[in-house]
C-alpha cells in the first residue's frame, strides 16, 4: 500500500477512533530518545560576537570542536532574558538555576547529538518534569508532573537544556494572552505596539526564538500555532505529518488535530529538532506503524554544485490560484523558480474546497477539545476565559454533527491527494487550515517585509511523512537569501517581572474576569 493510501487508511481509523475514545491527560512515563547525526556548520561572521545569534548548528559546530562552552552560551541567554523579557513576555517560567547546572554538566561531558547544551525554550502545555505546567489555565495550577513529555524526554536526552516555560494561548486557542483576553506576550518585531499579532498560540515559543532569548522551541499547532508565529517573526517553524511526533504528555486540545513541532531559525534548526523528537512511542498508538523518519539533518543541508545551490531532488512546486498576490509571495517564486531541480506547476483547488474548508467543517474539531473538560465544563466555566463559548459549543455538538465532519474531512483528504499531489510535490499555501485538518505536513519560513518591517512568511505543505521535501525546498531558498538570519531591533531594557507566583492561579483569573 502506497504512503497516501496507508496515510488515507489510518486518517479514517484516528477519526472513528476519536469519536469512541478520546484521550485525557496522560498518567505514564515516555520513551526515549533518538540521536540525529552531527553537523558542521561555520558560524557567520555576525555570530561570532554574540553568542545568541548562533542558529542550533552554528553551537552545536562550536561545542564539538571545544570552542564554545554551554554554560556561557546559557549565560547569554539569561543576560537577555533578564534585559528584555520584562517587555517581551515570552518566558513565564526560566529554569535559572537548574539550567546553569545542567549547562555545566554539559561542559563536561562529550556532545552526543546537535543539541548538547543548547538552550531550548518549551511550550508550557508539554509536560516537564519537577516544573510547573499549566497551558496557561487555572484548571492546572499548582500542577507539577513528575516525567517529561516524549518531545521533551528526548530533546532532553539528547543533551537538550530547558531553558525554560513560554506563555501560550489560555488552553492553545488563541495568541498569549490571560484567560480574559488581555494581551502578554508580543511580537518581537513591534514590542511596543501589543496589537501586532505575533502569532498564536505558540506565542512565547515564537517570541523567545525571535527575541534571542532561547537558541530554539517547541510548540503544537492544531490551527497554525507553529506556522502562524513563525511567520509573524522571521522564523521556520515546522509541524510534522500527523503521527509522526507523539503526543503523549501534551496538554490535549484536539485528538484528531494536534501536532508537537520546532520553531526554528532556520530550515536545519527546524530538522534538528524534529530528528530528535519524532519517532514512535508505544504510549501514543498514532505515532506506530508509520513510515520511517526520513534523513531529515541532510535534507536541511544545502546542496552546491558547480557554485549554484540547487534542489535535493527534483521537486515539483505547486502553486494555488491567487497565491501570487503580494510582491513578497511574487519574489519568492521567482526566486524559487531561478534554483536547479524546481519546478513550477499550476495545481486547482479541489472542489467544494471553500466548503471542506470553511469555519463551519473547522468548528467539526470542537467537541474533541471539549471532552477531555466535561468535569470542568460542568462545575466551573472562569478557567475557559475568553473562549469558553467556543468550549461550550463542542461540548453541545452531537455525534452526528462530528462523524459527518470525519466523512468530509475524508473527502477532503482524497481530493488534496488525488487533485493536488498528483500534479505536485509541494505546493504552496495561502493557510495553514486545509493541512492542520487533514494531519499533513506543513512549513512556514521568512520570504521578506511589509513596508511598516515586520516579517511576512509563507506556508509550504506536503504530502503524508515527506517532511524531507518541505525541508530540502526551505533549505535551498534559505541558501540564497538571508531573510531568516534579519533579526528585530532590541526593545528599550525592561526590568523582568517577578510575581509571587511563576503563573496564573484561580484568585488571578477570577479578579480579572470581574
Amino acid at each position: 500500500m502506497s504512503s497516501r493510501r496507508a496515510f488515507l487508511a489510518r486518517t479514517a481509523a484516528l477519526g472513528m477512533g476519536a469519536a469512541v475514545a478520546l484521550p485525557a491527560v496522560a498518567e505514564a512515563a515516555p520513551a526515549a530518545a533518538a540521536a540525529p547525526p552531527d553537523v558542521d556548520v561555520e558560524p557567520r561572521p555576525e555570530a561570532r560576537g554574540d553568542l545568541t545569534e548562533l542558529t542550533v548548528a552554528e553551537a552545536a559546530t562550536l561545542i564539538r570542536r571545544g570552542r564554545l562552552d554551554p554554560a556561557d552560551l546559557l549565560a547569554a541567554y539569561l543576560e537577555r532574558i533578564d534585559a528584555f523579557d520584562g517587555t517581551y513576555q515570552a518566558f513565564n517560567l526560566v529554569r535559572r538555576d537548574a539550567a546553569a547546572a545542567e549547562a555545566r554538566a554539559a561542559a563536561r561531558r562529550r556532545p552526543r547529538t546537535p543539541l548538547h547544551g543548547i538552550p531550548l525554550a518549551i511550550k508550557d502545555n508539554y509536560f516537564t518534569a519537577g516544573v510547573p505546567t499549566t497551558a496557561n489555565s487555572f484548571l492546572f495550577a499548582g500542577f507539577v508532573p513528575p516525567w517529561n513529555a516524549t518531545a521533551v524526554a528526548r530533546l532532553t536526552a539528547a543533551g537538550g537544556i530547558v531553558l525554560g516555560k513560554t506563555q501560550m494561548g489560555p488552553l492553545a486557542t488563541t495568541r498569549a494572552t490571560t484567560p480574559s483576553g488581555e494581551v502578554t506576550t508580543v511580537n518581537a518585531w513591534a514590542p511596543a505596539r501589543p496589537e501586532v499579532d505575533p502569532g498564536g498560540s505558540s506565542t512565547g515559543s515564537a517570541t523567545a526564538v525571535a527575541g534571542r532569548m532561547a537558541t530554539s522551541a517547541i510548540g503544537t499547532q492544531t490551527g497554525g500555532s507553529i506556522t502562524a508565529p513563525s511567520n509573524a517573526q522571521n522564523l521556520t517553524g515546522l509541524k510534522p505529518t500527523m503521527g509522526r511526533v507523539s503526543l503523549h504528555g501534551i496538554v490535549p486540545l484536539s485528538y484528531t488535530r494536534d501536532h508537537p513541532g520546532p520553531l526554528a531559525r532556520d530550515a536545519l534548526d527546524a530538522a534538528i529538532m524534529l530528528a530528535v523528537m519524532a519517532g514512535p512511542d508505544p504510549e501514543d498508538p498514532r505515532t506506530l506503524g508509520l513510515p520511517r523518519v526520513p534523513d531529515l539533518v541532510t535534507a536541511a543541508t544545502p546542496v552546491r554544485s558547480r557554485g549554484r545551490v540547487r534542489l535535493r531532488w527534483p521537486t515539483r512546486v505547486g502553486v494555488i490560484p491567487g497565491y501570487a498576490a503580494s510582491p513578497a509571495r511574487t519574489a519568492f517564486l521567482d526566486t524559487l523558480a531561478d534554483i536547479p531541480g524546481v519546478t513550477l506547476v499550476d495545481v486547482p483547488l479541489p472542489e467544494e474546497w471553500e466548503l471542506l474548508t470553511g469555519a463551519v467543517f473547522n468548528n467539526v474539531r470542537l467537541p474533541e477539545r471539549s471532552e477531555p473538560f466535561l468535569p470542568q465544563l460542568a462545575s466551573d466555566l472562569r478557567g475557559f476565559g475568553v473562549s469558553v463559548l467556543g468550549w461550550l459549543q463542542g461540548a453541545l455538538l452531537g455525534a452526528d454533527e462530528f462523524l459527518i465532519g470525519q466523512r468530509a474531512k475524508l473527502r477532503l483528504l482524497e481530493r488534496v491527494l488525488e487533485d493536488v499531489f498528483d500534479r505536485c510535490d509541494v505546493v504552496v499555501q495561502t493557510g495553514p487550515v486545509p493541512f492542520d485538518i487533514l494531519g499533513l505536513p506543513e512549513l512556514g519560513l521568512p520570504i521578506g517585509f511589509t513596508a511598516e518591517g515586520l516579517p511576512t512568511g509563507t506556508i509550504l505543505g506536503g504530502q503524508p511523512y515527506a517532511e524531507d521535501r518541505l525541508l530540502a525546498v526551505a533549505a535551498a531558498y534559505q541558501a540564497v537569501t538571508d531573510w531568516h538570519h534579519r533579526r528585530p531591533a532590541d526593545p528599550t531594557p525592561t526590568a523582568r517581572r517577578r510575581p509571587s507566583s511563576p503563573r496564573l492561579d484561580a484568585l488571578d483569573v477570577l479578579d480579572s474576569m470581574q
